[in-house]
């Protein structure tokens, strides 16, 4: 018999030869789906101690390093990539201009849309974020190639897109 070859990661689905092939990779997906639940709820506690969550919590942490890396955002613009709804994001933004951590601004594309933006204390405490979770990662011994955490990012975004495609809601409907 002639050896299987690897799999290639690749962006695309690849084809279901049968059902044990079918059932494998499900049983792969599940595993995979499962260890990314516990890791979450692992790098939950760790940013809860980190970060000290009455300081700023996942949400407001997470809306502040979005603004970060991207630059001054609409509300909507936010909430589609988080993905929640604008209502909840709204809620976040109007608690962290409270604490005078974004402002928002005019919007040169849209007249009722205004931008949201770091204010300097937001940028301030972003950086302060970063620089607490880089003196975690440092002290990390990482057992794990460069290779390998790049491969699990990869898998991590072709499981990602499969959820983010609308048609994966038409085919599990029958399944309820």
């Amino acid at each position: 018999m002639k050896p299987r070859e690897p799999e290639r990661h690749t962006s695309h689905p690849q084809p279901v030869v049968g059902p044990s092939v079918y059932a494998s990779r499900l049983g792969a997906l599940e595993s995979v789906t499962t260890e990314t639940v516990r890791l979450f709820h692992r790098l939950r506690m760790v940013a809860e101690e980190v970060h000290h969550q009455g300081e700023s919590t996942a949400g407001r942490r997470g809306v502040l390093r979005g603004l970060y890396r991207t630059g001054a955002q609409t509300v909507p613009q936010m909430a589609r990539a988080r993905p929640v709804s604008r209502q909840h994001m709204q809620t976040l933004v109007n608690t962290l201009a409270e604490d005078g951590l974004v402002e928002s601004v005019k919007n040169p594309a849209h007249k009722r849309s205004r931008l949201i933006k770091l204010t300097t204390k937001g940028k301030d405490l972003v950086e302060a974020m970063n620089r607490r979770e880089a003196r975690v990662f440092n002290r990390l011994t990482i057992p794990i190639s460069k290779k390998r955490l790049e491969d699990a990012a990869d898998v991590l975004r072709m499981v990602q897109s499969l959820f983010e495609r609308q048609g994966w809601r038409r085919r599990t409907k029958n399944a309820r």
